[in-house]
């Protein structure tokens, strides 16, 4: 029985944490930096500890910090969050390591799945269909120009560690290789400490599409459904939605029984996302989430399942409250990242609300936005009977959302919500070049 948590993250998703233990019994310890001393989460927390100064290299990438922290408070496990050390595989044997249940799967998976060349040799084995490319990270230029003359142009260069659209480059012509192979090795390098790079051929505009998973580590496996995260700017999701429109009844069970062999063949325990790019009726592996992931509201809007609960159940006792019999999926659900572009003092918040309308975030009046993190600040997620009804409410939302002090991206959501292309859900990730060429935008 888990009585206490650390909360080894910062921001919506330690807000949102806190929430789901209040609701568990389960007593809430935050852990902030001194630039998130007056952050919501240190407020609605049981208890916090400061575990550094505002640099994340210093705090909340302190590893040592952060389970010396829960082990002084008395705390029974640490929940990493989304991002920072979310899938650290040696914070996860650490934790365990100083008797601490650790929110997540079991390192030894967090590790395969960490590494994309792995992780794809795992999805192979279990019959998920791979984007032709490199079966493992390729030696250098002369070897990937010979493998991009079989797989054919364009190709992706990708960091075998790589995520958030980080240690990706496309590559159109065998002229520009050697030199846009040395670039992102050293932003691999940089990024992830890990410069190897594979090939995958580049499937020009698909839909970005991933399925919502819960395991116990015991060989039950849920599935939650898809979202659909095809509206992106710079690799980034800006807007998520479930059901997605490019996915069959068909490819929904297919996808469905992939996922769940998956789980099943690794052993996974908590909250994870397969993630598959969409093209022609046919989808493709990418790579798994080892963690539960920022746009997780969405499958909770539909489906009526509290997925941190089940999280936080699965990796304390590989228990969950559901069997996949139980789960009815219901309506359609949107969410909208709102994004600081400015740090600073927020003068006024008013949050939206009304029907099947939800606000995850950590703004208040009179909160001061340090300028040391990520700038997602709060998410709204709508719930309706089908997408014109959701597209219709969030617009309504995000109208009745008032933000002022900082700079944020609310103008922008609204634009793209209004646009033919968004409405007619005939897109793919290419979707806001497009607007902004067609000045849409």
């Amino acid at each position: 029985m888990i009585r206490s948590i650390l909360i080894a993250n910062r921001g919506e998703i330690a807000v949102r944490v806190i929430r789901t233990c209040r609701e568990m019994g389960i007593e809430t310890v935050a852990a902030y930096s001194q630039a998130d001393a007056q952050s919501l989460h240190v407020k609605m927390a049981d208890r916090s500890v400061c575990i550094g100064p505002p640099s994340s290299r210093d705090s909340y990438l302190n590893s040592g910090q952060l389970i010396t922290a829960a082990l002084l408070w008395g705390c029974d496990a640490i929940h990493p969050g989304v991002g920072f050390l979310a899938e650290n595989s040696q914070f996860a044997r650490d934790v365990q390591g100083a008797e601490l249940v650790f929110i997540g799967p079991d390192p030894g998976v967090m590790e395969k799945l960490g590494d994309k060349i792995e992780a794809k040799r795992i999805a192979a084995e279990t019959g998920i269909p791979l984007i032709p490319g490199s079966d493992g990270p390729v030696e250098d230029p002369d070897a990937a120009l010979k493998l991009a003359e079989s797989v054919g142009y364009p190709i992706l260069l990708k960091a075998a560690a790589g995520g958030g659209g980080k240690g990706i480059r496309v590559v159109r012509a065998p002229e520009e290789l050697s030199d846009i192979f040395g670039i992102a090795s050293h932003e691999a390098k940089s990024a992830f400490s890990d410069g190897r790079l594979y090939v995958e051929k580049l499937i020009e505009n698909p839909r970005h599409v991933e399925v919502q998973l819960l395991a116990d580590g015991v060989g039950n496996v849920l599935f939650l459904g898809e979202r659909d995260c095809s509206v992106q700017e710079n690799h980034q999701k800006l807007i998520e939605e479930s059901p997605s429109p490019a996915v069959s009844p068909e490819m929904r069970d297919s996808l469905s029984r992939d996922g769940a062999k998956m789980f099943k063949t690794l052993g996974y325990k908590g909250a994870g996302t397969i993630e598959f790019l969409v093209k022609d009726g046919k989808y493709y592996f990418m790579e798994v989430n080892a963690r539960v992931q920022v746009e997780h509201p969405v499958s909770e809007m539909v489906t009526g399942i509290d997925i941190i609960r089940e999280q936080i159940l699965a990796c304390a006792d590989n228990t969950m409250s559901f069997q996949q019999s139980d789960i009815r999926f219901d309506g359609y659900a949107l969410e909208c990242r709102i994004n600081a572009k400015t740090a600073g003092k927020v003068v006024e918040y008013r949050p939206p609300g009304g029907y099947r309308v939800r606000t995850d975030g950590f703004l208040y009046s009179g909160y001061t936005v340090p300028p040391y993190y990520d700038h997602l600040v709060a998410k709204v997620i709508v719930h309706a009977r089908d997408r014109k009804e959701g597209a219709a409410r969030m617009q309504r939302a995000l109208r009745e959302t008032v933000i002022t002090g900082i700079e944020t991206n609310l103008a922008q959501q609204q634009k793209i919500l209004a646009t033919k292309l968004f409405l007619s859900g005939d897109y793919g990730v290419d979707m806001l070049v497009r607007l902004e060429k067609e000045k849409a935008l």
